[in-house]
């Protein structure tokens, strides 16, 4: 397995991290979790929130790896883009938590800024 292919396999797992650091609070309910997530407030709504903005992130991210793989661009230009990404999202999810939105904001921007910069190749 390639790294570029190994980073699609984390950035699409990162997203039941965030949600499993959600669903940490006491009374989680399984047969309703999404009522009950709603009920979320504070850092555990926001690990919510990154959940749902990963799973956002996470298609443009596989079809830009993809595509530059199809393309047989050099892995060269795709890996470190592809780790970049992951280490954005990481981070991106540790800001969302800590709430650091501007900070948030800005590695949200490398994270899509490397989605584009893999389209490029293409």
């Amino acid at each position: 397995m390639s790294i570029s292919s190994i980073c699609i396999l984390i950035a699409a797992l990162l997203p039941y991290i965030a949600t499993g650091l959600a669903k940490t609070a006491p009374g989680y309910d399984n047969r309703d979790p999404r009522s009950w997530l709603s009920t979320l407030q504070g850092w555990r709504h926001r690990a919510h929130s990154a959940h749902l903005n990963s799973f956002e992130a996470f298609p443009l991210f596989a079809i830009a790896v993809l595509a530059a793989q199809i393309k047989a661009v050099d892995v060269h230009l795709i890996n470190p883009l592809a780790i970049t990404f992951v280490a954005a999202r990481i981070l991106y999810i540790v800001c969302y938590i800590a709430n650091l939105d501007r900070l948030r904001s800005l590695v949200w921007l490398v994270g899509i800024g490397c989605c584009v910069a893999l389209l490029t190749y293409t």
